[in-house]
C-alpha cells in the first residue's frame, strides 16, 4: 500500500507530539481501535473558547500518527464548536487515505471530540 506524501510527511515529521501538564485549560480525550490496536490521546490547551494549543501520544499506524498531527493543526485558533465540526472525512481527503486506512481518520475525529467533551465537563459547559 502506497502512503500520500501528506501521511509520510505527518509520520516522519509528526506535529504537536507531547502531552500538556494538567490544569483547568486542558481537555483530554482517549481513544482507541481494538480492531486494529491503534490508540490516540489528544489533548487541547484552551483559552477564553478558543483552542490554542494540541498535543498528542497515538500508538498505532503511520496513518494513525499521521491523523492526530494533522488533527493538532487544524484545531489551533478553532472555538470549541469548530473543532467538534471537524468530520473524519476532512481529514482522510487531506491526507488521501487508502479506505483501508479511513478508520485512522475516524479516531482522529473522535479523539478531538472527547478532548472538547472532557474540557466543558470539567467547566460544566453545555452544548
Amino acid at each position: 500500500m502506497a502512503y500520500s506524501e501528506k501521511v509520510v510527511d505527518h509520520y516522519e515529521n509528526p506535529r504537536n507530539v507531547g502531552k500538556f501538564e494538567l490544569d483547568d485549560t486542558i481537555g483530554t480525550g482517549m481513544v482507541g481501535a481494538p480492531a486494529c490496536g491503534d490508540v490516540m490521546k489528544l489533548q487541547i490547551k484552551v483559552e477564553d473558547g478558543i483552542i490554542t494549543d494540541a498535543r498528542f501520544k497515538t500508538y498505532g499506524c503511520g496513518s494513525a500518527i499521521a491523523s492526530s498531527s494533522l488533527v493538532t493543526e487544524m484545531v489551533k485558533g478553532m472555538t470549541l464548536d469548530q473543532a467538534t465540526a471537524i468530520k473524519n472525512s476532512e481529514l482522510a481527503e487531506e491526507l488521501a487515505l487508502p479506505p483501508v486506512k479511513i478508520h485512522c481518520s475516524i479516531l482522529a475525529e473522535d479523539a478531538i471530540k472527547a478532548a472538547v467533551n472532557d474540557y466543558r465537563r470539567k467547566h460544566d459547559i453545555t452544548n
